[in-house]
């Protein structure tokens, strides 16, 4: 079917707005994304140089006690810090929901951890974790080496990363509650269905969709996540091996070590486990997340 000139027209314009868009994602993801794939399968010489070796990387990388000890840690960070941010964040976006007073400068007092730079926020929960003068060990009159201990530094990671995620993961969930229409409410309340019985067939169903995208950002997320532990446990800190993360050993691999093919491969294994996840999620979504309004 020919399209009349003032489709055609239209159809080109529709193309030259996505330009941009389509160009940055092929020149800053899929780009660099296929040339990462192909250092994986390099040895880097120096300068820019590099030698095609095959699945030497890969081999070395399986064997490798450590690339699985950071496969563990990274999927261990996922599930203490998941599951846990989710429901509070959920608790969180239902409260800001009810009619309380000042509700909006509580929104913004809970998103102000996302706006902080993560370097002071480090600082703050670093010296909150202090094993000698940290304000938690103060409170509770232990003495536990939060960061030091490799029992205890996973955990205190957690927390950080749940405390900083909370604001932003309820603000979306938040938009979610307000979504869903009031008469659902007034029906079930004529019915006398209790507080509980409406949260679970009434707001729990309404709000998969959201919870459902949330919890793949925030699994993508956790598992990718550096930054937090680079900031907060030291090189030189004996805990490290207990919560290094895929990510942190890929900088380790690359830009300290300086073997960008072994690095390249660890991005690939990641983004490989990225995938398996995801497809696991929308098989599984079928079954909890409800798209029917």
């Amino acid at each position: 079917m020919r399209l009349s000139a003032a489709a055609r027209r239209e159809q080109n314009w529709g193309y030259l707005m996505i330009a941009p868009t389509i160009i940055g994602l092929v020149v800053l993801n899929l780009w660099p994304f296929i040339q990462t794939i192909y250092t994986s399968f390099c040895e880097h010489l120096g300068f820019g140089n590099y030698k095609f070796i095959g699945i030497d990387n890969y081999v070395e990388m399986f064997q490798n006690p450590e690339v699985w000890r950071a496969t563990w840690n990274t999927i261990l960070f996922c599930i203490l810090t998941v599951p846990v941010g989710l429901f509070l964040s959920l608790l969180v976006a239902m409260l800001l929901n009810a009619k309380i007073r000042g509700k909006g400068a509580f929104r913004t007092i809970f998103f102000l951890p996302m706006v902080c730079a993560p370097a002071a926020v480090t600082m703050v929960w670093r010296w909150i974790f202090n094993s000698d003068y940290g304000i938690l060990n103060q409170i509770f009159g232990t003495h536990i080496n939060w960061i030091t201990d490799s029992k205890f530094v996973m955990i205190a990671c957690a927390i950080v990363a749940i405390w900083s995620n909370i604001g932003y993961d309820a603000v979306l969930l938040l938009a979610g509650l307000q979504n869903i229409s009031k008469s659902y409410y007034e029906a079930a309340e004529i019915d006398g269905t209790s507080k509980v019985n409406q949260f679970l067939q009434i707001t729990l169903p309404m709000v998969s969709p959201t919870l459902f995208v949330v919890m793949i950002m925030r699994l993508m997320s956790s598992i990718k996540v550096y930054d937090l532990i680079y900031m907060m446990v030291e090189d030189t800190n004996p805990a490290l091996t207990s919560v290094q993360s895929l990510m942190y050993l890929f900088y380790r691999e690359t830009f300290v070590a300086g073997s960008r093919g072994s690095g390249a491969a660890i991005v690939v294994w990641t983004v490989a486990i990225i995938g398996i996840i995801t497809v696991i999620q929308f098989v599984g979504q079928k079954k909890w997340v409800n798209y029917d309004v």
